[in-house]
Protein backbone atom coordinates (compact mmCIF):
# COMPACT_ATOMS: atom_id res chain seq x y z
CA UNK A 1 0.00 0.00 0.00
CA UNK A 2 1.38 3.35 -0.88
CA UNK A 3 2.27 5.69 1.72
CA UNK A 4 1.06 9.23 2.57
CA UNK A 5 4.64 10.48 1.66
CA UNK A 6 5.02 8.75 -2.03
CA UNK A 7 1.06 9.57 -2.72
CA UNK A 8 1.82 13.65 -1.86
CA UNK A 9 5.07 13.10 -3.75
CA UNK A 10 3.13 12.06 -6.53
CA UNK A 11 0.75 14.28 -6.64
CA UNK A 12 3.32 17.31 -6.40
CA UNK A 13 4.21 15.95 -9.58
CA UNK A 14 1.11 16.27 -11.22
CA UNK A 15 1.03 19.81 -10.04
CA UNK A 16 4.16 20.90 -11.48
CA UNK A 17 3.73 19.45 -14.77
CA UNK A 18 0.60 21.41 -15.56
CA UNK A 19 2.26 24.52 -13.78
CA UNK A 20 5.16 23.78 -16.63
CA UNK A 21 5.04 26.89 -19.76
CA UNK A 22 5.43 24.85 -22.91
CA UNK A 23 6.16 28.23 -24.27
CA UNK A 24 9.17 28.88 -22.16
CA UNK A 25 10.60 25.39 -23.24
CA UNK A 26 9.98 25.76 -26.52
CA UNK A 27 11.93 29.32 -26.60
CA UNK A 28 14.62 27.61 -25.20
CA UNK A 29 14.58 25.02 -28.00
CA UNK A 30 14.80 27.81 -30.07
CA UNK A 31 17.41 29.76 -28.67
CA UNK A 32 19.50 26.30 -28.64
CA UNK A 33 19.02 25.59 -32.59
CA UNK A 34 19.93 29.27 -33.47
CA UNK A 35 22.73 28.56 -31.88
CA UNK A 36 23.30 25.20 -34.17
CA UNK A 37 22.14 27.04 -37.17
CA UNK A 38 25.24 29.48 -36.58
CA UNK A 39 27.71 27.06 -35.78
CA UNK A 40 27.89 28.03 -32.01
CA UNK A 41 28.84 26.13 -29.32
CA UNK A 42 26.95 25.01 -26.26
CA UNK A 43 28.19 25.13 -22.41
CA UNK A 44 26.71 23.55 -19.67
CA UNK A 45 26.85 24.57 -16.18
CA UNK A 46 25.80 23.45 -12.67
CA UNK A 47 26.85 22.75 -9.54
CA UNK A 48 26.25 19.31 -7.28
CA UNK A 49 23.25 17.57 -9.16
CA UNK A 50 23.87 20.35 -12.05
CA UNK A 51 26.69 19.28 -12.41
CA UNK A 52 25.61 15.60 -13.45
CA UNK A 53 22.72 16.94 -15.72
CA UNK A 54 25.67 19.12 -17.24
CA UNK A 55 27.49 15.88 -18.26
CA UNK A 56 24.73 13.95 -19.05
CA UNK A 57 23.29 16.74 -21.52
CA UNK A 58 26.79 17.42 -23.30
CA UNK A 59 26.39 13.78 -24.13
CA UNK A 60 22.81 14.09 -25.88
CA UNK A 61 23.30 17.36 -27.30
CA UNK A 62 26.46 16.28 -29.13
CA UNK A 63 25.30 12.53 -30.34
CA UNK A 64 21.50 13.45 -30.90
CA UNK A 65 21.29 16.89 -31.88
CA UNK A 66 24.81 17.49 -33.62
CA UNK A 67 25.98 20.11 -31.34
CA UNK A 68 29.54 21.20 -30.19
CA UNK A 69 28.49 20.74 -26.18
CA UNK A 70 31.32 21.58 -23.41
CA UNK A 71 30.70 20.79 -19.32
CA UNK A 72 32.14 23.48 -17.22
CA UNK A 73 32.84 21.09 -14.80
CA UNK A 74 33.92 17.65 -16.91
CA UNK A 75 37.96 18.58 -16.62
CA UNK A 76 38.37 18.16 -12.98
CA UNK A 77 42.20 18.76 -13.47
CA UNK A 78 41.28 22.72 -14.57
CA UNK A 79 38.54 22.98 -12.26
CA UNK A 80 40.26 22.67 -9.12
CA UNK A 81 43.78 24.71 -10.19
CA UNK A 82 41.22 27.20 -10.95
CA UNK A 83 39.52 27.47 -7.68
CA UNK A 84 42.79 26.49 -5.76
CA UNK A 85 44.94 29.21 -7.72
CA UNK A 86 41.86 32.03 -7.94
CA UNK A 87 38.81 31.51 -6.54
CA UNK A 88 35.52 29.80 -6.88
CA UNK A 89 33.37 32.55 -7.86
CA UNK A 90 35.10 33.15 -10.96
CA UNK A 91 36.16 29.40 -11.80
CA UNK A 92 32.71 29.08 -14.24
CA UNK A 93 33.54 32.72 -15.67
CA UNK A 94 37.16 32.27 -16.27
CA UNK A 95 36.64 28.52 -18.22
CA UNK A 96 34.66 30.09 -20.58
CA UNK A 97 37.28 32.79 -21.13
CA UNK A 98 40.06 30.18 -22.12
CA UNK A 99 37.30 28.66 -24.25
CA UNK A 100 36.62 32.04 -25.92
CA UNK A 101 32.99 32.16 -25.93
CA UNK A 102 31.77 34.19 -28.63
CA UNK A 103 28.12 35.82 -29.56
CA UNK A 104 27.47 32.50 -31.95
CA UNK A 105 27.42 30.21 -28.40
CA UNK A 106 24.83 29.67 -25.25
CA UNK A 107 25.27 29.09 -22.16
CA UNK A 108 23.02 26.59 -20.23
CA UNK A 109 22.78 26.29 -16.22
CA UNK A 110 21.50 24.14 -14.28
CA UNK A 111 20.38 25.63 -11.28
CA UNK A 112 17.71 25.02 -8.36
CA UNK A 113 18.04 28.63 -6.89
CA UNK A 114 19.01 30.50 -10.40
CA UNK A 115 21.87 31.86 -8.45
CA UNK A 116 21.46 35.66 -6.27
CA UNK A 117 24.46 38.47 -7.08
CA UNK A 118 23.31 40.84 -4.22
CA UNK A 119 23.33 37.63 -1.59
CA UNK A 120 26.38 36.14 -3.25
CA UNK A 121 24.33 32.80 -3.96
CA UNK A 122 25.93 30.66 -6.56
CA UNK A 123 28.54 33.29 -7.39
CA UNK A 124 29.95 31.04 -9.54
CA UNK A 125 27.11 30.65 -11.59
CA UNK A 126 26.22 34.01 -11.67
CA UNK A 127 29.40 35.52 -13.14
CA UNK A 128 29.58 32.88 -15.72
CA UNK A 129 26.40 34.27 -17.20
CA UNK A 130 27.80 37.41 -16.92
CA UNK A 131 30.88 36.50 -18.39
CA UNK A 132 28.58 35.17 -21.37
CA UNK A 133 26.34 38.37 -21.54
CA UNK A 134 29.60 40.19 -21.78
CA UNK A 135 30.82 38.06 -24.89
CA UNK A 136 27.49 38.68 -26.66
CA UNK A 137 26.42 35.21 -26.00
CA UNK A 138 22.98 33.56 -24.94
CA UNK A 139 22.08 32.40 -21.76
CA UNK A 140 19.43 29.46 -21.15
CA UNK A 141 18.16 27.71 -18.00
CA UNK A 142 16.44 24.98 -16.30
CA UNK A 143 15.91 26.31 -12.80
CA UNK A 144 13.64 26.52 -9.41
CA UNK A 145 12.26 28.54 -6.97
CA UNK A 146 11.67 31.81 -8.27
CA UNK A 147 13.92 31.20 -11.00
CA UNK A 148 16.84 33.69 -9.15
CA UNK A 149 19.00 35.52 -11.23
CA UNK A 150 18.94 33.21 -14.64
CA UNK A 151 15.08 34.31 -14.79
CA UNK A 152 16.42 37.74 -14.60
CA UNK A 153 19.02 37.41 -17.41
CA UNK A 154 18.55 34.67 -19.72
CA UNK A 155 17.16 34.94 -22.73
CA UNK A 156 15.09 31.77 -22.41
CA UNK A 157 14.61 30.03 -18.90
CA UNK A 158 12.15 27.22 -17.53
CA UNK A 159 11.30 27.95 -14.15
CA UNK A 160 10.34 24.24 -12.65
CA UNK A 161 7.21 25.51 -9.97
CA UNK A 162 7.54 24.41 -6.53
CA UNK A 163 5.39 21.74 -5.64
CA UNK A 164 6.04 21.44 -2.04
CA UNK A 165 8.90 23.79 -0.58
CA UNK A 166 10.05 20.91 1.39
CA UNK A 167 11.43 18.73 -1.69
CA UNK A 168 12.14 21.83 -3.91
CA UNK A 169 15.68 20.41 -4.61
CA UNK A 170 14.27 17.36 -5.62
CA UNK A 171 11.92 18.09 -7.56
CA UNK A 172 13.58 20.78 -9.36
CA UNK A 173 16.50 18.38 -10.45
CA UNK A 174 14.28 15.53 -11.68
CA UNK A 175 12.46 17.58 -13.70
CA UNK A 176 15.58 19.11 -15.25
CA UNK A 177 16.60 15.85 -16.31
CA UNK A 178 13.42 14.90 -18.20
CA UNK A 179 13.31 18.82 -19.54
CA UNK A 180 16.28 18.85 -20.84
CA UNK A 181 15.91 15.43 -22.67
CA UNK A 182 12.77 17.19 -24.06
CA UNK A 183 14.90 20.14 -25.39
CA UNK A 184 17.45 17.64 -26.95
CA UNK A 185 14.40 15.56 -28.88
CA UNK A 186 12.63 18.92 -29.73
CA UNK A 187 11.98 19.10 -33.07
CA UNK A 188 13.42 22.92 -33.94
CA UNK A 189 16.75 20.89 -32.99
CA UNK A 190 15.98 18.09 -36.11
CA UNK A 191 17.64 15.23 -33.36
CA UNK A 192 18.58 11.71 -34.41
CA UNK A 193 16.20 9.40 -33.20
CA UNK A 194 17.73 7.81 -29.74
CA UNK A 195 18.48 3.96 -30.43
CA UNK A 196 16.01 2.16 -28.16
CA UNK A 197 13.02 4.33 -29.66
CA UNK A 198 14.70 3.60 -33.27
CA UNK A 199 14.07 -0.13 -32.38
CA UNK A 200 10.81 -2.35 -33.62
CA UNK A 201 10.15 -4.76 -30.95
Amino acid sequence: MATQYTTAFLAETVEIINGLDADDLDAMAEVIAATKRHNGRLFIAGSGGGAGHASHAVCDFRKLAGIEAYSVTDNVSELTARINDNSWADSYADWLTASRIRREDTLFVFSVGGGDAERKISENLVRAMDRAKEAGASVVGIVGRDGGYVAKVADAAVVVPTGNPANVTTQTEGFQALLWHLIVLHPALDSATPMWESQTV
